[in-house]
Formats: structure tokens, sequence, C-alpha cells
């Protein structure tokens, strides 16, 4: 299974790639070492995000739809959404979630899931929360 690094406000983590968002998860394998910052959620509880703006992940030519997405992600689950009612972002979870927006709830694509590190999440989550944006760093493992 494939492994990815995260590296977030120092902390590191190790995440696995989910099998049911096969287009998700290829489409975003190409976008490695892909770094941005990651911000605290404003509406979805404790979790955070990285703000995409108009961003279309593609696969074959094509933007990325839905699949294997929740409104409701397990600590340490990222999700992609694609974009819609609100604009794309990947969101990760740190604690109890609802995604949503200010247009109301929303469902990601739940293509990667942290299996390293889970224990220090809410400190990341915090550190966001308090300290502002944090730099993020996705890269694959060798």
């Amino acid at each position: 299974m494939t492994r990815l690094r995260i590296t977030a406000g120092g902390l590191r983590f190790v995440a696995v790639v989910h099998p049911d968002a096969p287009r998700t998860v290829a489409a975003f394998l190409k976008l490695l070492p892909y770094r941005q910052k990651l911000i605290h959620v404003r509406w979805s509880g404790e979790a955070c995000w990285v703000p995409l703006g108009e961003f279309k992940l593609e696969h074959n030519g094509e933007p990325v739809g839905f699949e294997n997405h929740t409104s409701h992600p397990s600590v340490g689950d990222i999700l992609f959404y694609p974009g819609g009612y609100s604009e794309t972002e990947i969101i990760l979870a740190y604690g109890s979630c609802c995604f949503a927006s200010k247009q109301g709830q929303l469902a990601g694509n739940h293509f990667l899931s942290i299996v390293e590190g889970k224990e220090n999440l809410r400190t990341l989550g915090t550190m966001a929360l308090w300290e502002g944006a944090q730099d993020i760093v996705f890269e694959a493992m060798e």
C-alpha cells in the first residue's frame, strides 16, 4: 500500500492511500511533493484545511468528482473536496468533525488515512488554531 510522509507544523505523520478513492489518489500522487499552508477550519469542528480556491484536481484529463465521500471523517482521515458549493479544499480531522462550509454540510473524498503520528494531530490542530497557518508537505515514502 502506498505510504506518504506528511510534515506539518514541524510534526511528522505517515498516511496510507484509501483504495476506495482511486481517481483522487492517482491524481494527488502526481502532485507530490505537494506543499501548501494548513489553517484551522471555521465551520467543521476539530479539523484543519488547505484552501485551494478554484483548483481542479484532474485524473486522465477529467476533473476528479466524488468517490468514497463522507461528511464525518474520523481522526486522521484526510478528505479532498472537489469544489461546487464551496471552494476546493483538503481537510484533515484531528477530533470531532462534521465537514461543512458557510453554505452548509459538505462531503469530501476520503483518500488518505494517517496511520502513524495520530497522537500528535491535536497538537497540530491547536497550533493552527492559536498560532495560525502552518506549512504542510505531502511526500512519497521510499
